[in-house]
């Protein structure tokens, strides 16, 4: 077995629900960092992937002009304050507000908000606790002669994929856009309006 494939293993057997009794050293170690990861910034820049294979995935090479960032974003409801004046709970408007975007999207953003002059290729989820959720994010310099160079990357030099995360043009965005549904009734995922009018008569 290739280490790619050792390290992907690892992470589906222990999947979101990150207490896997299968593999209790790599909780252990998780359980170390998100101490560390909890004091630090909310976007910082690290030296290499915590999952290769996820970055490798989405096009990184450890070669100048990849960055890798991890994002902490907050779980549930963000940007909404409780009211100051008197309301019953009900009427609080703290419960059951869902934004339009996924964590995973708003992490790309912010990311992208941090280092301006580059792009995003793709994000993966790493780790999260009760109150925080961790992605990395794949990020790559469209000015950097390395990769102006690199014939398997330098598409991102283009001016139309200029802040492409903005857009939904990731595979995140995708995903939220429901342009990424495969099988039967794939061409069905995401109908105009006219189309869902037809479908009703």
């Amino acid at each position: 077995m290739g280490y790619h494939k050792y390290i992907s293993g690892l992470y589906k057997d222990v999947g979101r629900r990150y207490s896997s009794l299968e593999h209790p050293e790599l909780r252990k170690l998780f359980i170390e960092r998100k101490k560390r990861w909890r004091r630090g910034r909310s976007v910082v820049r690290v030296d290499k992937p915590t999952r290769i294979d996820r970055a490798r995935h989405y096009g990184y090479k450890a070669k100048q002009g990849f960055t890798i960032s991890r994002v902490r974003i907050k779980k549930g409801i963000t940007g909404r304050s409780r009211p100051k004046k008197g309301r019953r709970p009900k009427r609080a408007g703290q419960l059951k507000i869902t934004p339009g975007k996924s964590k995973q999207r708003i992490a790309e953003e912010r990311a992208q908000k941090h280092y301006t002059n580059m792009e995003v290729l793709g994000s993966y989820w790493l780790w999260e606790d009760g109150q925080y959720r961790w992605y990395e994010v794949v990020l790559v310099d469209p000015n950097h002669p390395v990769i102006e160079g690199d014939d398997e990357i330098n598409w991102i030099c283009s001016s139309k994929h200029r802040n492409r995360v903005f857009r939904g043009l990731t595979p995140a965005g995708k995903t939220g856009r429901g342009l990424t549904r495969k099988g039967k009734g794939a061409e069905k995922a995401r109908p105009s309006l006219r189309a869902k009018n037809r479908k009703l008569k």
